[in-house]
């Protein structure tokens, strides 16, 4: 099977060795020319979490996503849409498209399945590859369970077929609405339990992880997916890794945003979180925390006086709908 994955970054670079090393694909790893983590690549053939079986052809020619059949996608989530204009040129027919990024697009709220689905050839058929995990654990040899969701039965089928080994174990997902939203919105779960650390009050994860489950299961019942994805390894699953983990940059960006300490690493969360809340009012959601973080992050009001809120907000059933 050749494998273009697509972006360079610290996931694209993990399942760029994943395929290759341990599923022995004929892999193409491609970056932008302009990027300095592409350029170490071609100079080093690793970056400072990992190093690349030499087998992996490295590209700055986009062109290089014609000659794959699988292509597996992992950049920045608002950039996606810009990337598909990018190689429509190409006209590409009969690929399958792998989505590894967990986000949704700001402005629309379109799931990023939707995003290239929008783009691309209806012969071309899309999958999305979510779950929990970091670089460091996986290429520490660390395993974990990750999920694989499309449209088509049989894709989903062969990829989870094709790429599980002793370091992950696939799932067959059965709700691509559901483990989409779920993958997003856990990110936005990571920044309000960044911010618990760094206000020391940790110990109320348990409920911030609870409470984030069942509004986000509420939201995935109205756009048409199973609440039971928020319990999946799509969301809740995932907690672990974003959560709590040394390795989260959404965790990190919570933390240090309420210490008042800059963060220049990529928070998905911080554009998600947008989307999310304009879908709770599309769809008549009732979604607290992240309307919390959202107004901590993107309309500065005081951190503390929005977790106070939540506390302050009227008493209900635990599992209302």
């Amino acid at each position: 099977m050749k494998i273009t994955v697509v972006g360079c970054g610290r996931w694209g670079s993990l399942i760029t060795w994943y395929l290759a090393e341990k599923k022995n694909f004929e892999v193409t790893l491609y970056g932008r020319e302009g990027s300095a983590t592409m350029q170490r690549f071609i100079r080093e053939g690793r970056n400072d979490l990992l190093t690349l079986p030499g087998s992996v052809v490295l590209s700055t020619d986009p062109s290089c996503v014609s000659d794959a059949e699988v292509i597996v996608i992992s950049i920045n989530s608002q950039g996606l849409a810009a990337f598909m204009e990018s190689i429509r040129p190409f006209k590409l027919t009969n690929k399958i498209f792998v989505l590894c990024m967990k986000g949704l697009e700001v402005g629309s709220g379109r799931r990023l399945s939707e995003v290239v689905r929008s783009a691309t050839d209806a012969s071309n058929r899309i999958a999305v590859w979510l779950g929990p995990g970091h670089v460091q654990e996986f290429y520490a040899g660390i395993p974990n369970c990750m999920v694989i969701d499309s449209e088509h039965d049989d894709v989903k089928k062969m990829l989870v077929d094709s790429f599980s080994s002793d370091l992950i174990r696939f799932y067959y997902g059965d709700d691509l609405i559901g483990n989409e939203i779920g993958a997003a919105a856990k990110n936005v779960i990571g920044i309000a339990a960044g911010m618990l650390d760094g206000f020391g009050l940790s110990t109320l994860k348990g409920a911030l992880m609870s409470r984030g489950c069942r509004e986000i299961a509420r939201l995935i019942v109205k756009m048409g997916g199973s609440e039971l994805s928020a319990y999946g390894l799509c969301h809740l699953g995932d907690y672990e890794a974003t959560v709590f983990s040394k390795f989260s940059h959404n965790r990190a960006f919570g933390e240090k945003l309420v210490k008042g300490e800059s963060f220049d690493k990529l928070a998905e969360g911080y554009y998600t979180v947008q989307a999310i809340v304009d879908l709770g009012k599309r769809y008549g959601v009732d979604l607290p925390i992240c309307r919390c973080v959202y107004e901590i992050v993107h309309e500065g009001i005081d951190a503390r006086l929005a977790f106070s809120g939540l506390f302050e907000r009227s008493i209900k059933t635990e599992f209302y709908t």
